[in-house]
């Protein structure tokens, strides 16, 4: 199964970016090729752009304190390990405890490093760091695989209360949601959204073997969906066949 998620503000749309480009870090740092691990580098450089956003940190502290109140709410329910429970309430406090810690936005610090920011302003430019433009960025790349994961991962670290916060968080918003097998007639699928509840994700599993594409829509009221098929045109168009699909809405 294909799995598409569908952001219902622009809060989760960041949250999703940043782990989209955690991930892309974590794969590329493990690789031995000096192509990977400038892509892993200008990837830290699209963390600390996406980062910079100045309520960003204050969001993600609150959302974990939310959370705390929330699972704390659940204590003396019977159908409830608290086990459990105390093991994420201790992870919220470590993620809440670790962010609130550091000073200023998220990779702040490796703003101060003259040589990284370098390789930022170049990393910027259709091959701006090609080694007559950056000779000491290309000497790095000329080292030891081993040595450039090493500084990779020093450089990457001061980003690591960042990630495993937006990681807990987007793991209790997901497993708050309920899956539901839905059909989409000649294509087409729209839902009205119950009334008190706020919806922050929408997460849509569909078979590949269908060959199609889902296009999402959603705000506070209702979610749409359209399936397209790629044509020999190289574009979407309208699927017409009834599809069926799995659907989950997160609050």
């Amino acid at each position: 199964m294909i799995l598409y998620e569908y952001p219902f503000n622009e809060r989760i749309r960041t949250y999703l970016r940043l782990e989209h480009l955690f991930k892309r870090l974590t794969l590329l740092v493990s690789r031995e090729h000096a192509t990977d691990h400038h892509f892993a580098l200008t990837t830290i450089f699209e963390v600390i752009e996406v980062a910079a956003r100045a309520d960003l940190k204050s969001d993600i502290l609150r959302d974990l304190e939310k959370q705390k109140q929330i699972l704390n709410s659940y204590r003396g329910n019977p159908a409830i390990s608290e086990q459990a429970l105390d093991q994420i309430i201790t992870k919220l406090d470590q993620c809440f405890s670790e962010l609130n810690a550091q000073a200023g936005k998220a990779g702040q610090a490796l703003t101060e490093n003259d040589w990284l920011m370098n390789i930022r302003s170049r990393a910027s430019i259709p091959g701006g760091t090609c080694e007559f433009d950056l000779p000491a960025y290309y000497a790095w790349q000329q080292g030891e695989a081993t040595n450039r994961r090493s500084d990779l991962e020093r450089w990457s670290i001061t980003l690591r209360p960042l990630a495993q916060s937006l990681q807990l968080l987007l793991k209790l918003l997901r497993d708050a949601g309920s899956p539901q097998k839905v059909v989409a007639i000649n294509g087409q699928f729209q839902q009205n959204l119950p009334q008190g509840k706020t919806f922050q994700l929408l997460r849509l599993r569909i078979d590949p073997a269908w060959g199609l594409v889902p296009e999402i829509s959603g705000n506070r009221l209702m979610v749409s969906v359209r399936m397209m098929r790629s044509g020999t045109d190289d574009r979407l168009h309208v699927c017409s066949d009834d599809v069926s699909f799995d659907l989950t809405l997160c609050c």
